[in-house]
């Protein structure tokens, strides 16, 4: 997507990444062997989906600290006919979770989550019921055109071959390496001789290999009625989890329709509830329209300001009506209404912060992984994937090489919330697999991941392309800022008079290193050329396709 001439301007900020374009197709990961996978589908004569999940598989192996067959996420699939369909491949609550499963420790902001032993973090307890192999074989049986051996064989080459592990990868072994120490096979992967694996050195999964060879020749049926399920409940029953292989049996992906809304003659498009994006990305970009964002201009007082008000609206309307909507009566038209989001905005103050409740009535973990693929023919994935906190529960179903999830610590271990505790419910995400059309045409598609950071991190890229004409690789890098309505998060890129107008404004101020994960983007130009961005946060790599087939009819000839 071109930056509008009207509103480009010098950003206070320089790139550390380059773009790549082609027009033959894009995959944009957080990791090049990802990209890699998914480019190999493309040139095989694949479609975007078929990259897309290769490149999902692929990532299980060269992230395994985000992502796994084990996990959840959403897909936003764009089709060639100009359909949208959101996947919900998100895990759910096992059907022994109650609502008083947790002994909860605290009812302030940021620590609501935190309970006793740390069982919603670590351990059997907290695993939810996966979705994630459900939904990536769903995709490819509706949606894609190659077999599925095929398109799992580039992860099965990495998991059995191994690679190079990047200091990303070290640091986040180095981070959890305490609780990493606790599983037998992950100390054995991830601690050789007790210490965390280097940068520099290899990686092999053996055991997952031959998983991902299973998945190959039976399909999720390996994991929800088969040898791998059989795994998994077993290690549940020996470890105090709550997973059986009824809950196995009961999952299936859910088909959403997006949320839909309109801003400066764009339209937004993004997942729907249990996910919080697209309703509150609509949400905030409406009460934004109320305001000249772009004569602001990019980090300034006044505008980092309007973003954290913004925010906190957002997050405030979030805490108590949006989840599961199967358990929660949703009032989705309500908070992308253009009359409710006047309603928000006459309260703000330009020249102090304040502290926001919802404005109506009642009715998660920084550590995922986004891709964003499109061939030539007008399909469109972007999909948002983890086992949610950094290498999930930290353990390992044995023999398996498949690493659990922690997704029950998205639920709020206080009962009697709107994202409380229940049976079968579905976790509550703010994952942003988002799109943006002009004129009826894609412009854009970006992700990325980040837990409660997400959503709003979208929301300013999409500010940043729309309002500041920022270039696509400026948008995903552009420093960011994240409130949850106590503290103000900047990162560190902005100067420190900024932060000191807006301490004067009654912000609390914390300087940050990054804020959310890495986005990975694609711009798509009129004329059929696409633009791939992924931002300096993560491993981040788009491969871009160009060229093709020779013209029909030419003949060699000495």
């Amino acid at each position: 997507m071109s930056p509008m001439p009207s509103t480009a301007r010098p950003t206070p900020f320089s790139c550390e990444k380059r773009p790549a374009t082609g027009s033959r197709g894009m995959v944009v990961t957080n990791h090049p062997l990802a990209s890699a996978a998914g480019s190999q589908m493309l040139l095989a004569g694949g479609n975007a989906i078929d990259a897309a999940i290769a490149a999902l598989f692929a990532l299980s192996v060269v992230e395994p600290m985000m992502v796994g067959v084990l996990g959840g996420g959403v897909a936003h699939i764009r089709l060639s006919d100009g359909r949208h369909v959101v996947l919900d491949g998100l895990s759910t609550a096992p059907r022994k979770a109650t609502p008083d499963l947790y002994e909860p420790l605290s009812h302030e902001i940021g620590k609501a989550r935190d309970t006793r032993d740390r069982e919603n973090v670590v351990g059997a307890k907290a695993v939810a019921v996966p979705g994630a192999l459900a939904g990536w074989c769903e995709a490819l049986s509706r949606f894609g055109t190659m077999p599925l051996p095929d398109v799992l064989a580039p992860a099965i080459a990495l998991a059995e071959r191994g690679f190079v592990a990047s200091p990303y990868l070290s640091d986040c072994i180095g981070d959890c390496a305490a609780d990493l120490a606790r599983d037998e096979g992950l100390s054995k992967l991830f601690l050789p001789g007790g210490r965390p694996l280097a940068a520099g050195e290899r990686l092999q999964q053996r055991d997952y290999a031959q998983s991902l060879r299973l998945i190959a020749a039976s399909g999720a049926a390996a994991l929800y009625d088969g040898p791998l399920g059989a795994a998994l409940t077993s290690f549940m029953a020996k470890q105090g989890g709550l997973i059986d292989q009824a809950d196995l049996a009961a999952y299936a992906p859910i088909q959403r329709e997006p949320v839909r809304g309109r801003y400066r003659g764009y339209e937004i498009i993004g997942p729907p509830p249990p996910s919080s994006s697209g309703v509150h990305i609509v949400q905030m970009l409406n009460i934004l329209e109320g305001y000249d964002v772009a004569a602001l201009g990019f980090g300034t007082p006044d505008a980092v300001h309007l973003l954290a008000e913004v925010l906190k609206i957002a997050f405030a309307d979030r805490a108590v009506a949006t989840a599961d909507p199967a358990f929660v009566d949703v009032p989705v038209e309500r908070l992308i209404d253009k009359a409710y989001a006047a309603q928000r905005r006459g309260s703000i103050a330009m020249n102090r912060t304040r502290a926001w409740g919802p404005g109506l009535a009642a009715g998660e973990s920084a550590n995922t992984t986004h891709v964003t693929v499109a061939d030539a023919e007008g399909n469109v994935v972007s999909s948002t994937q983890t086992i949610n906190g950094l290498f999930g529960a930290c353990a390992q179903i044995p023999g398996t090489g498949m690493l659990t999830n922690n997704y029950m610590f998205n639920f709020d271990p206080h009962p009697g919330r709107a994202l409380s505790i229940a049976p079968g419910k579905r976790v509550f995400t703010s994952m942003a697999p988002m799109m943006a059309l002009r004129d009826g045409a894609l412009a854009f598609a970006l992700g990325l991941p980040g837990g409660l950071r997400i959503f709003p991190s979208a929301m300013q890229a999409i500010v940043n392309l729309i309002d500041h004409g920022m270039s696509l690789q400026e948008a995903v890098e552009a420093p960011r800022i994240w409130t949850e309505g106590g503290v103000l998060e900047l990162e560190q890129a902005f100067p420190e008079a900024l932060a000191e107008n807006l301490a004067a404004r009654g912000h609390v101020i914390s300087r940050v290193l990054r804020i959310a994960g890495g986005m990975s983007a694609i711009g798509f130009e009129p004329d059929g050329t696409m633009t791939g961005a992924a931002c300096w946060r993560a491993d981040g790599t788009p491969v871009a396709l160009a060229g093709g087939l020779a013209r029909k009819g030419v003949r060699f000839s000495i």
